[in-house]
């Protein structure tokens, strides 16, 4: 039996121990948004600190102005480096009433289809994922009696509530955190059976604009047909940021946006996404995107432009017969590749400047704004993972784009200079952040075992 045959053994051997430590963990409410559980976070902070100081690391709590981060260290010189990234934060239950048994009490359930699961909230987002790695590690120590690889553990406790801390925290320790690679175990695999990498990620800017006309809303009887209305230019604004074919118009905006590799598209196209698989079960038909794009380019590796809300005059019950004075709209942008979030901005609002007619002006709030992040296809630490989880799962790990940001990832890119291997076990069914969230027990046992494959893999860097 080769070592990591054993270390794959132990990690069997040890399945009903490490669920009941995951259990554990589990059970305490670590939500981040409710000041109430305060302590709760620090409880889970040192929870898992204690937990994995049992397997060697030194490791301790690393506080902030809101929740501790749980720093961890278990050097190995002259072995390749990683700093894996995960959170103990938690949504809260709410609403309660429609969890099947207490969100914190976590439960091992057999779902309709057969399948077993762990039911809690945390249980997929993020602690089941995060115990993973910590179980794989365990495994590694029990059998070898090191890890292969050197490991930092960065988790941290505010996530949820936006990681409001997290950037000054690697700022600050850039030496201490500095690696060969990060790992992040938070994404989703492509199917219960097919595992995925998540190589790139989209950036955003989010924009709110106002458009302004006269000092007061207007009796539309005796001003109509005079007085400039603010909802008619906004809506005409909005509809002038898509040509026909659904492509978005300003100026510039498809400047550093990258064709995938041939054999990347033609995976793509071999999974079968289509738009009844993927909009007809939320009541749609059409995609809306790109003409020219498969429905998977048009929500991973394409740039998009949306309204996100639209508001102006009277929007109250029965009719009141005015012409508002302003509008308001809010859009975000998820961009691709190399374009750059500054240029975007500042795009949009010259284009909507110079479609405002007389007696109108416009008024900005700028809002989130960071840019995408991709994975060279060619990375050689992202082979060696993706034949280590092929060969755990028994089907060629798939090399995907998120149509989501996880701004940590570029927060490591541009502090750290380093690049991020998104591998993660949660499924599309896993209602996360809503009641009853659950992680697939198979999930759970052969993430452990994929994580242990990769640690192995990128020892041989």
């Amino acid at each position: 039996m080769s070592e990591l045959d054993a270390v794959l053994a132990r990690i069997d051997a040890d399945l009903d121990p490490s669920l009941e430590r995951l259990f554990d963990w589990l059970r305490i409410p670590s939500v981040s948004a409710d000041p109430a559980h305060a302590g709760d976070c620090r409880r889970a902070a040192e929870w898992l600190a204690r937990d994995i100081s049992g397997l060697g690391f030194t490791a301790g709590l690393e506080e902030t102005a809101g929740h501790p981060i749980v720093l961890g260290r278990a050097p190995a010189p002259g072995k390749p480096r990683v700093l894996f990234y995960g959170h103990y934060d938690v949504q809260p239950a709410d609403p309660v009433e429609l969890w099947e048994t207490p969100a914190f009490e976590p439960r091992v359930a057999t779902l309709a289809d057969g399948r077993k699961a762990i039911v809690a909230r945390g249980a997929c987002d993020d602690k089941g994922q995060v115990m993973t790695f910590v179980e794989a590690c365990r495994a590694f120590k029990a059998v070898t009696g090191s890890l292969p690889v050197d490991v930092t553990l960065l988790v941290e406790g505010e996530e949820e509530v936006g990681s409001r801390h997290m950037p000054g925290f690697v700022e600050s320790r850039r030496d201490e955190l500095e690696a060969d690679v990060a790992l992040v175990c938070d994404t989703s695999m492509w199917d219960p059976r097919t595992p995925a990498i998540t190589v790139s990620l989209r950036g955003l800017v989010y924009e709110e604009v106002t458009v302004k006309a006269a000092d007061r809303d207007l009796h539309s009887g005796l001003f109509g047909g005079a007085a400039q209305n603010p909802i008619r230019v906004l809506a005409a604004i909005i509809a002038a940021l898509h040509d026909p074919q659904g492509r978005v118009t300003l100026p510039g905006f498809y400047d550093g946006v990258p064709e995938p590799p041939a054999d990347v598209v033609e995976q793509w196209r071999g999974l079968g996404l289509t738009a009844e698989t993927f909009l007809g079960p939320v009541g749609l038909s059409v995609p809306a995107g790109e003409r020219d794009r498969m429905v998977i380019e048009q929500i991973q590796s394409r740039p998009t432009c949306d309204v996100n809300g639209i508001f102006g005059g009277y929007t109250g019950p029965g009719a009141k017969t005015v012409i508002a004075a302003q509008a308001t709209a809010k859009l975000s942008f998820r961009l691709v590749g190399a374009q750059d979030p500054d240029r975007i901005r500042a795009s949009f609002r010259a284009f909507v400047r110079d479609r405002l007619p007389a007696d109108c002006e416009a008024e900005f709030g700028a809002f989130s704004s960071s840019p995408a992040v991709a994975l060279p296809y060619t990375m050689p630490a992202l082979k060696r993972a993706q034949q280590a989880l092929t060969d755990e799962w028994g089907r060629e790990a798939l090399a995907i784009g998120s149509g989501g940001s996880i701004p940590i990832v570029g927060d490591f890119k541009r502090t750290l200079g380093l690049d991020t291997l998104l591998v993660g076990f949660g499924l599309d069914d896993d209602r996360i952040h809503s009641p009853n969230e659950k992680y697939d027990l198979t999930s759970f046992h052969k993430g452990t075992r994929s994580w242990a494959r990769i640690l192995a893999a990128l020892a041989q860097a």
